[in-house]
């Protein structure tokens, strides 16, 4: 019963924490993981403004930066006792989610872990789901694991109103946007 676990991962708190479980799973197992990290279109939009130089250069330094992505990823798993390997795929052709449901048939898989924001309304239908798009394809079992909620921020008044700041998470990979 689940030896071999697809995680695919891209270095946000959400997927760190899809990680944690899978991890988890495997060692219940006594299963392997698989790490997938794709460099893809969306990742090279999103690195636009981070990178400067030619195209050739975004390319490779996402391709780096997955490579160390993984590389970090395989040590936690590694570290808690678990067989893992990694794989780094690059997909401009297909979606995400397709390249992910292809990778967990062939290598082949007996379960996918995802980390997955939850997000619901307006915020799923703009940036779309991943996570959902993979529930939906995949012939195998697919495991979500929804992060925790951030805790409720109370509201601003006045001044402070005006001091906010925001937030923006760019992560290597497409299976996340904040």
């Amino acid at each position: 019963m689940y030896q071999r676990i697809l995680v695919p991962v891209d270095g946000s708190p959400t997927s760190k924490h899809g990680l944690q479980e899978a991890i988890r799973m495997a060692k219940l197992t006594g299963g392997k993981l698989r790490l997938l990290h794709v460099v893809d279109d969306t990742s090279i939009a999103l690195s636009f403004d981070a990178y400067a130089g030619y195209p050739s250069e975004w390319l490779e330094g996402l391709r780096e930066g997955g490579k160390s992505l993984l590389a970090d990823a395989k040590a936690v798993a590694a570290a808690a006792g678990v067989e893992v390997e990694t794989v780094l795929r690059d997909n401009f052709a297909v979606p995400v989610h397709e390249l992910i449901v292809t990778e967990a048939g062939a290598w082949p898989a007996d379960l996918i872990v995802l980390g997955t924001h939850g997000r619901r309304g307006i915020g799923r239908v703009v940036l779309g789901s991943s996570a959902e798009n993979v529930l939906r394809r995949s012939p195998i079992p697919v495991l979500l694991v929804r992060s925790p909620e951030p805790p409720a921020k109370p509201e601003a008044t006045g001044d402070e109103a005006s001091a906010q700041t925001l937030r923006v998470n760019l992560p290597s990979g497409a299976l996340s946007v904040e």
